[in-house]
């Protein structure tokens, strides 16, 4: 089925371009973005459950903005009323004059831009979704939740609590300008079981998600993940520490996404460039991986939680080479940091909530696949580790280093797996050295969009990455 389009927005689009009419007569450029998306979040463990008619992108609202002079301003509101858009106009031209007049009186020269363009464009997109989260069987739901808590404790051994999650939203969006009227409808849904183990004062936690651009059918296949945390928390439970050193290293799909994102992810969201905080800029057109590195990142180079048809500025939504054989070919951009530096933009704008403001923000990043087998890849180590599993990771966009803390390695000598594991890796470097030393990259490729990702300590939204097998060289401690 198509997810429909909200009723909501389309019964207010008339005053809402009633009310760019009336905001032209004021302003050189007025755009709309309204948002009506809604959902669920089920926690279920054996302590507590938990039902919420909200996930991090549900919302209701509108955001207006303008510009005028070389300068832009933005009013937010979630309350209007079409029949009277002047009583709208007339509220938010007060907060929107107030925040041109400060601008201008401070002089904010970075902030001095184009008028963004305004080419006439129509579309309106229903995508392919099973079901609906707003007409989804809670009960049923709980109910499947419970029982896969429940066969966790059953089956796990020294088990404290197992907990299953399940998490859907229907987002609709409508962007409007003088010339432009774009809609679009999707759902997402991502889920996962954790499992909390115990052995002789050691406690343990493995987690195993699934995501995609689905309804809540997703999560008939939540069970199936299942086999993996339990499997998985045992070995942390045995798990020895890390000698740090550096060493052959190969990164599953999900590390590799980790990677991907945290080198390639916010060291070339351009707004960046504006504001000379990231050195990916410098190295625009130069060697950055070697040549068995090349990754995409945009909306359309996969399927999963974050892939959209146009980003929260009206912009269709891209596939970018970020990097081809090893050469940074370019970054990502939202439209008004393009404007600024004289280039596109790439349907990388994105909002927290349609009262943040919008910055560069990555949608999927995903290393691309090569032509070698894991099995290959185990074989030439003759001591190293097979890197699983992600808890989180950072990155200086200033300088480029990067952290990674991944869930455990397996280790490998003589090119076999010798059952031993070490728990937790904490993977350091410089993204070039890093990426420079990828020598085998795998046929097949992996996506993942639990979570999500803020940019520093806050505005945080769904993003997705992923690749294939890599071998690298890399300092784990």
């Amino acid at each position: 089925m198509l997810a429909p389009f909200s009723p909501y927005l389309t019964g207010i689009a008339p005053g809402l371009k009633a009310l760019i009419r009336l905001l032209s007569a004021r302003y050189d450029y007025v755009s709309v973005l309204s948002t009506d998306s809604v959902g669920f979040g089920v926690r279920i463990s054996q302590r507590a459950k938990s039902v919420e008619n909200r996930t991090m992108t549900t919302e209701r609202g509108t955001v207006v903005r303008v510009y005028k002079d070389g300068l832009y301003s933005e009013a937010a509101f979630n309350h209007f009323d079409p029949a009277r858009p002047e009583d709208t106009a007339r509220e938010i031209t007060r907060e929107l004059d107030s925040q041109l007049a400060l601008l201008r009186d401070r002089q904010i020269a970075p902030y001095e831009t184009d008028r963004l363009p305004d080419e006439p464009q129509t579309l309106f997109i229903e995508m392919e979704t099973g079901r609906l989260p707003e007409q989804e069987d809670m009960g049923r739901l709980i109910d499947a939740l419970s029982a896969i808590s429940d066969e966790g404790m059953k089956r796990g051994e020294n088990m404290l609590d197992c907990t299953a999650t399940a998490q859907s939203t229907h987002i609709c969006k409508l962007f409007l300008t003088e010339n432009r009227d774009l809609r679009q409808s999707y759902v997402y849904s991502e889920g996962g079981v954790a499992c909390v183990a115990s052995r002789d004062g050691r406690t343990e936690m493995s987690h195993e998600g699934i995501s995609g651009r689905e309804g809540p059918e997703l999560f008939d296949r939540l069970s199936g993940t299942l086999d993996e945390a339990l499997r998985s928390v045992q070995e942390l439970l045995g798990a020895e520490r890390a000698v740090p050193g550096e060493y052959d290293i190969i990164t599953a799909p999900d590390v590799t996404g980790l990677i991907a994102h945290e080198a390639f992810g916010h060291g070339v969201e351009m707004d960046m460039f504006v504001k000379r905080r990231a050195l990916g800029a410098e190295y625009l057109g130069k060697r950055v991986g070697s040549d068995r590195v090349t990754m995409h990142e945009g909306a359309l180079c996969a399927v999963d939680v974050t892939s959209y048809a146009f980003d929260d500025e009206g912009t269709p939504a891209g596939d970018v080479t970020e990097i081809k054989n090893g050469i940074l070919q370019t970054g990502i951009c939202d439209a008004l940091s393009a404007l600024r530096l004289k280039t596109v933009p790439t349907g990388n704008g994105k909002r927290e909530n349609f009262e943040h403001k919008v910055y560069t923000r990555m949608t999927n990043t995903l290393f691309d696949s090569g032509t070698d087998t894991l099995e290959d890849m185990i074989a030439s180590i003759q001591h190293g580790y097979l890197l699983k599993g992600i808890a989180s990771g950072m990155e200086d966009p200033k300088h480029w280093g990067i952290q990674c803390i991944i869930e455990k390695g397996y280790e490998i000598r003589d090119g076999k797996l010798t059952g031993k594991v070490i728990a937790p890796v904490v993977m350091t470097g410089y993204v070039p050295d890093l990426l420079g030393s990828v020598s085998m990259v795998s046929g097949d490729r992996g996506v993942f969009g639990n979570g999500g990702c803020g940019k520093g300590h806050k505005e945080w939204v769904k993003v997705a990455d992923g690749g294939p097998y890599l071998k690298a060289r890399g300092r784990l401690g």
